[in-house]
Formats: C-alpha cells, structure tokens, sequence
C-alpha cells in the first residue's frame, strides 16, 4: 500500500550561499558528519575508513557522466539546448556510443517553442576545428512534454557518438549551481572510478573518494565493488504533489555483474553492506525486489515505483539473490541489465543496506525521504547539526555517513 506522506513534512531551510557552488581544492578535505545508535560527530572525509566496520563489502555506482548538453542554433539565430536522457535507436548505451553517422536520443529541449521541425546546427567557433569537421546537425523526430522528445544527431566522418560528445558537449552539472559548466567540472563532476558512460548526473557521494581513501578501506579489511546504476536527469525533478503517493519516479537503467551477486549471497552473518550514495542504494535494495521475481514468476522485470509497498515479502536476502543467480545461470549471463523505478520512503524495510555514504540532499526531495526512511525522524536532527556546524549542502558539498536505524 503506498504511504500517505506529505512532501512539506520533509523540508528545511536551505540558505542559497549554503549550497556548494565549487567543489573543494581536495575531495577528501570535506567534511563527515557521523551518524551511529542516535549520536552525531564531525571528522574530514579523509578519515572516512576509520569509522566503517571491519570487513564490510563496500559499493560503488561506477557510472561516467556524459557531456550531455549541446547547443545549436537555428537559421533564425535562436539557440536551442539539446539535453541526452537515454538512447532510442540503437538502444544500448555501448551501441549508442558506439554508433557512427547518426543515431536517436530520448531528450530535453530548451526553448523548444522556437524549434518545430528540420535539421539544426551545431554552434562551433571557426577556431574549434575538430567540430568545425564534424558538422554536426540535429533533427527533431518527435516533440513531447518534459523527456517525451526524440532527436536523430548526424555527423561527418568516421567517429563515434561517444567522441563526438567528448568534442562538442558540456557536462551537465545540476540546475541549482546557478552557473555554466567550466574546465574544473570536467574532472571535479566525476568520480575516480567512473568507468561507464551513461549518466547525466553525477553519483556525488563519490565525488569525496581519493586513491588514499581507497587504499585505506583495503588496509581495513574492506571489499570494494561495483555496480552501475546510470543517473538520469529525473533526480533533478523536484515532488510538486502535496502527497509522495501522486508523485511519479523516474526509472533509471543498471546492471551488476554475476561475480557481484555471488559476493551478496555469501555476505557473511555480521557482514554489513556499506553503499555509496543513494544510486548504489536504490540499486542494492532493487537486486532484492528482482530476485523475488525470479521466485514467484521465473523471470525478472523492471522494478515498479511501489512495488516494495505492495504486500509483505518474507524472502531471505540470500533466497531473493540466488533465485537471480539461478536465472543468469539458466539465461547464460554474467551480466544482468535491469530497470528499477524504486522510490523509497518512511516505512521502506531496507533488505541489503547497512550502511550509507552520502551528501546533503535538497528539501522536498525523494532523496531526503530515502534518508529519513534510513534513520528515521533523526534526520532532522542531522540536517539541523549540518547546518549549525557549517557544512556545505548538495553536490558539490560535504559528506556524511550514516549507520541505519533499526
């Protein structure tokens, strides 16, 4: 049964020179706020491995942020902002980047009103030679509302999507910084470990992670992988509905590996599972939800938004992921791709996550309801030591870590 909760019961006052603009010289100079069995305490993000427990498995969203954004410009002189959600044709990520010549986007457009039909170009300066070669043109397919608009992209020459975004687009940084995307964003809104191209925002959880902090957690004993969970501009839409219940979450592509999901099944009694960030959250509690699938109808779907609400599951961790091992067995996978459009809120029971590495979220938002739903009513006292002590908010800010409330 979906949960009767009203969005403004989750807000706090977030002062505009409190969200970070820039991020810091350091990623791992931020601050950590702690928070564990009710108590709260500061340390800097480098001492992160110190406060997690021994021999904990420890997961990352390794998803590469796209330079998503393109800016073209109309016979008429009015520019246009084409915005990358997700491929359409091929509709694989790997083909879509892969592609040469053209290929069709799922997309967002800004001032769409002065673009009704036709080919467009590419804005370039007679300096950029590379573009200048590419001449790159858009054509719009289908016109929707919000993502519903489809564009075909072609281009000149033998190279890939992938290379031609590398060359002509900007990386996405979120609406809230109030400022163009410059040099440092290149390297600064994307994490060390990002490896698969596909997101439009960036997991900023893991923004903080330097190779220090990384050969830290192995000195503790710590097992590091990797799932990837690709980031979609919806986690920038904001809940307009007075109640959770009338808002719709968006659904966002991942994949795990096999070798991951056995690491699950044998976690140990004690073992905790530490996430970092809410996109390896919404990913880890996801697996749990297809595994049961695979019990009760053989085959795993998509998981749907109130799914964990609907009843009450009884499945073991260990049950749910070895009826998904079973199916990748039958199917031949060492790969599994999936779609979750989970929300999760107060009443959520938490099936994999012990553990969570995370920013500060923005009032009213899903992500500050999956944190309430962690720790309960305590985020506010959270947000609030947050505020009285300095830290800095959203993406580009500081970190906390927070042991779940039981």
């Amino acid at each position: 049964m979906e949960p009767k909760i009203k969005i403004q019961d989750y807000s706090y006052i977030l002062p505009d020179e409190r969200i970070a603009k820039y991020p810091l010289e350091k990623r791992d100079a931020s601050k950590l706020l702690i928070y564990k069995s009710n108590g709260i305490a500061e340390d800097l993000f480098s001492a992160l491995p110190s406060f997690l427990p021994e021999n904990s498995l420890m997961v990352f969203n390794n998803t590469k942020v796209v330079p998503a954004r393109l800016l073209f410009r109309k016979e008429t002189g009015a520019v246009i902002e084409i915005f990358c959600l997700e491929p359409v044709e091929p509709n694989d990520y790997a083909l879509s980047f892969a592609s040469t010549g053209s290929c069709c986007w799922n997309v967002v457009i800004g001032n769409a009103r002065k673009w009704k039909s036709g080919d467009i170009n590419f804005i370039c300066g007679e300096q950029d030679k590379e573009a200048l070669a590419l001449n790159l043109r858009a054509e719009l397919l289908h016109k929707g509302d919000n993502n519903g608009s489809v564009v075909r992209f072609k281009w000149d020459g033998a190279l890939s999507f992938s290379e031609v975004l590398d060359i002509c687009g900007r990386i996405p940084i979120p609406p809230y910084l109030n400022r163009d995307t410059e040099a440092l964003d290149y390297e600064r809104y994307q994490t060390l470990y990002a490896q698969i191209k596909g997101s439009v925002a960036a997991p900023t959880a893991g923004l903080h992670f330097t190779d220090a902090v990384l050969d830290g957690l192995s000195s503790m004993g710590i097992v590091c992988e990797h799932v990837c969970l690709h980031v979609g501009a919806g986690t920038f839409v904001p809940v307009k509905s007075e109640y959770i219940a009338d808002h719709k979450m968006h659904t966002e592509p991942f994949e795990v590996t096999k070798s991951f999901l056995l690491k699950l099944k044998g976690l140990k009694d004690g073992q905790k599972v530490v996430s970092v960030g809410t996109t390896s959250t919404r990913t880890l509690e996801s697996l749990y939800f297809l595994g049961v699938q695979c019990i009760e109808n053989g085959e795993p779907e998509a998981v749907r938004q109130w799914e964990p609400y609907e009843k009450e599951y009884n499945y073991t961790l260990k049950e749910s992921v070895g009826a998904l091992l079973d199916y990748m067995e039958r199917k031949g996978l060492d790969k599994l791709v999936a779609r979750t459009g989970i929300i999760i809120v107060p009443s959520y029971k938490f099936r994999v996550v012990d553990v969570l590495v995370t920013n500060f979220h923005q009032p009213q938002s899903t992500l500050l309801l999956l944190i309430s739903a962690f720790i309960g009513e305590n985020w506010k006292n959270v947000y609030k030591y947050a505020m009285d002590n300095g830290f800095r908010f959203l993406s580009y800010g500081d970190s906390s870590l927070l042991f779940r409330g039981e």
